[in-house]
């Protein structure tokens, strides 16, 4: 099969799930890279603080606040 008869078939909305090798897909520019960044102890603590109140990780709402921003940036 190629490329163009497997767009043709998910853009006619043909289930093609079963083409599809799911454990080894990746999308692209989505892989993790780690970055460090030192922030002074107020703003982690402010950090903190807004995870807490959401319900998640530090880490986890530095990644959305900076996808938000990024996002609107564009």
């Amino acid at each position: 099969m190629t490329a163009e008869e497997l767009d043709r078939m998910f853009d006619d909305g043909e289930d093609i799930d079963h083409l599809i090798d799911w454990a080894s897909a990746k999308q692209p520019n989505l892989e993790p890279q780690r970055v460090n960044v030192d922030f002074p102890k107020w703003m982690v603590q402010q950090l903190d603080r807004h995870a807490n109140h959401r319900g998640v990780t530090r880490q986890a709402l530095i990644k959305m606040w900076l996808a938000d921003r990024l996002e609107g940036a564009g």
